[in-house]
């Protein structure tokens, strides 16, 4: 490999500065956020990320070394991939929607319909060895992956720093938590409403964003009720709510397939695991921050601008007319209560749109530290 960062022998000294005897990470936070909770098991390090960034981005991490984890999440669309639903790398089709990783440190759940799924460490597993469907594909090949890294030089100094003292550091412990540690750090918090909001620039957000803004937070909408808070989801956690974590679920009519509130067969939410049907069609309401970097939307992205989302709430549900999943949404009898439709003109509607396009943050989506440590086209190889 030919690794830009790291060309002389300078990396092995940097590495062990990151490891044994460094201090503990330091947390660089936006105004307004507070500190992520961590699992005591695996303390966030410096040379942990550095290992996580490396990984995260390489395609040696799967079976047949076609996917990274950066596949289906990419920076340039706040950590999601643009698809309706995603493609794991054996070809086959996932029934959800890539979620976006921003903020993923303060989530409460990590999956669209898992309620019993809250850490980090536990959901880095899923597309590693899952195979309904299979996404990385490392179930079976664990030894042929994990022999990838082994007879690298670079990465040798990267698990070495990252757990110094372990003779075999290259498992799948240590992966996930390395993987782990690095997507908490994919903090945003720099949007025009941030600097609104907590920077106290009154002109940092427009005429129409403000009218919007105002929209979102009222009760004529009621979009803050799911989606409010620091990250614009109440489903959080973080060092100052640790013993009062709400989960948050929703149905939000999206479908009726046989008028009773059915959902589409393999992808009824929350219901897959608790089995109780008042838990059928129950989502997790997604943090909006970045939101118009990360269309299609909905669970299974069947909404594909933000217009076509509120048009949606609007109506207080959806109403599908034909085809295989036909059905009145609007009369899901599972519905939330928060989902009981409103009226907006042509203007207040673009306003609401703005005013969700203002929740983006550049700067993310551009900082170094979450993006590829590799040239280009070099990892994996």
């Amino acid at each position: 490999m030919k690794h830009a960062l790291f060309a002389t022998g300078f990396l092995s000294l940097v590495l062990l500065l990151l490891g044994a005897g460094a201090p503990g990470y330091v947390w660089t936070l936006p105004q307004g956020f507070p500190e992520p909770l961590v699992p005591e098991n695996n303390p966030m390090t410096d040379a942990k990320v550095e290992l996580g960034r490396h990984l995260f981005y390489d395609a040696r991490l799967s079976g047949n070394g076609s996917q990274s984890c950066a596949t289906c999440h990419q920076q340039d669309r706040a950590f999601s991939d643009g698809m309706n639903t995603s493609v794991g790398s054996t070809g086959e089709l996932h029934p959800r929607n890539s979620q976006s990783l921003t903020n993923v440190a303060y989530n409460a759940t990590l999956t669209w319909g898992n309620p019993v799924l809250e850490e980090l460490e536990q959901q880095i597993l899923i597309p590693m060895f899952g195979e309904f469907p299979v996404e990385l594909g490392v179930m079976n090949k664990e030894e042929e992956v994990y022999a990838r890294f082994e007879e690298d030089a670079l990465y040798n100094d990267l698990f070495a720093a990252a757990y110094p003292g372990q003779a075999d550091p290259v498992n799948t412990k240590n992966i996930a938590d390395a993987l782990a540690s690095f997507t908490r750090t994919l903090i945003s918090g720099g949007s025009s409403y941030d600097q609104f909001v907590y920077g106290g620039d009154r002109d940092a957000l427009t005429t129409s964003e403000r009218l919007g803004m105002d929209l979102f937070f009222s009760e004529k909408t009621e979009c803050h009720h799911c989606h409010g808070g620091f990250n614009f989801t109440h489903s959080v956690k973080h060092q100052n709510n640790a013993q009062f974590v709400e989960k948050s679920f929703h149905n939000t009519g999206l479908y009726n397939v046989d008028g009773r509130g059915a959902y589409p067969t393999g992808n009824t939410g929350v219901f897959e695991v608790t089995g109780k049907p008042e838990d059928m069609g129950k989502f997790r309401a997604p943090s909006l921050r970045n939101v118009e970097l990360t269309a299609p939307y909905f669970h299974d992205g069947s909404a594909q601008t933000l217009e076509e989302v509120v048009r949606s709430y609007e109506a207080g549900g959806r109403l599908l007319e034909s085809g295989d999943f036909a059905g009145d949404g609007r009369n899901n009898p599972n519905k939330s209560g928060f989902v009981r439709g409103f009226s907006l003109t042509n203007e207040e509607r673009q306003d609401l749109v703005s005013f969700l396009k203002s929740l983006t943050d550049e700067g993310f989506i551009t900082d170094e530290r979450f993006g590829n440590p590799f040239e280009e086209g070099d990892e994996g190889k």
